[in-house]
């Protein structure tokens, strides 16, 4: 280039704009312009994903969650028209949510068995379906079959002998919550029930002797008392005891049509005792009149059928009482009875 002469300026512009590089700014842009429609497809197919594993994998689990937090609390349960492999039964429960959803659940098939026998059910019943809002209350109606006759023997003597019972639920069924797709859940519930307590409390309140028994052989009528703690009510039919003294036998006493509700019972009993045995007993040993005397469940009948499984339960529990014989005795020349 000669010396004194000036550059054009359109060489200086064509300098310039080699020199000059596009910014991150410039580049994202004209990317974004290019290939938007992808990073939508993107966009949407993660969307997507996201949205398919909340309500296929996470709802599953709070769902399953919630039934587990839920509770089942046993508020009455009645066991009527026993057979010797069936009974009748009639529970109202009422189900606690304390999730913030409330689904509905449908109706199944659940299986029944007492603490420690989880995995043998002793029957089963059907859970109507129920709309789990904070509260609500579930009521079975419906006959059930015996499907393992050990497993209720167990759960009867449990509930005759013990103070508290764990009954265990199980079953599988369907839950709704709003437009999300309908999940299975487990439901496994253990319910801590009260129990009979061994009929601690179980006396005779009254009672009188016959010289002369009643046709049905009975020589001593009386009135017996026996408390219920639980919300049990249990038609036993009539029930039959064993009677001792001193570990021998003196007879035996029974409970006609005996039916245990909850609170308070007072039946009647008829027994049929040795009198012989009984008198030489206050004679020789108990001078102040004070029979000691172990009652030891015996039979269960009812309709003509042996309830096996509450005779096992009556069998394993032993009821120790105290008789006022000597004024029972006393009291046969004024026709009265005593306490």
């Amino acid at each position: 280039m000669e010396e004194g002469k000036s550059v054009p300026e359109s060489h200086v512009q064509e300098i310039k704009n080699k020199g000059t590089r596009p910014g991150f700014g410039s580049k994202l842009k004209a990317h974004f312009r290019k290939w938007w429609w992808l990073h939508l497809i993107f966009f949407v197919a993660a969307t997507l994903i996201i949205v398919l594993c909340l309500v296929y994998v996470a709802f599953p689990r709070i769902a399953q969650d919630g039934v587990n937090d839920s509770t089942l609390e046993i508020q009455s349960l009645t066991l009527s028209n026993p057979t010797s492999d069936s009974f009748h039964l009639e529970q109202t429960a009422l189900l606690t949510n304390h999730n913030k959803y409330h689904p509905r659940l449908d109706a199944f098939n659940a299986s029944l068995s007492v603490g420690g026998s989880a995995d043998k059910p002793y029957a089963y019943i059907k859970i109507p379906a129920v709309h789990a809002t904070e509260t609500s209350t579930t009521y079975v109606n419906q006959d059930v079959q015996i499907t393992n006759m050990d497993g209720f023997a167990d759960y009867s003597t449990q509930l005759l002998t013990k103070d508290s019972v764990d009954l265990i639920v199980r079953g599988r069924t369907k839950l709704h919550q709003g437009r999300l797709p309908t999940t299975t859940v487990d439901y496994r519930k253990t319910v801590t029930m009260r129990g009979l307590n061994g009929l601690a409390g179980f006396n005779i309140t009254s009672f009188s002797i016959r010289l002369l028994p009643e046709p049905d052989r009975a020589n001593m009528i009386g009135t017996v008392y026996i408390p219920n703690p639980s919300v049990l009510t249990i038609t036993m039919g009539n029930v039959t005891f064993n009677n001792y003294v001193d570990n021998e036998f003196i007879g035996t006493s029974s409970l006609p049509d005996l039916v245990l509700k909850p609170g308070n019972n007072t039946v009647p009993m008829r027994s049929t005792v040795n009198q012989t045995l009984v008198i030489g007993k206050v004679t020789d040993t108990y001078k102040d009149g004070m029979l000691p005397v172990d009652i030891v469940g015996n039979s269960s009948v009812y309709n003509g059928q042996h309830l096996e499984y509450f005779e096992k339960a009556l069998q394993s529990n032993r009821q120790h009482i105290t008789l006022n014989v000597g004024a029972a005795l006393a009291a046969l020349g004024g026709g009265g009875s005593t306490g």
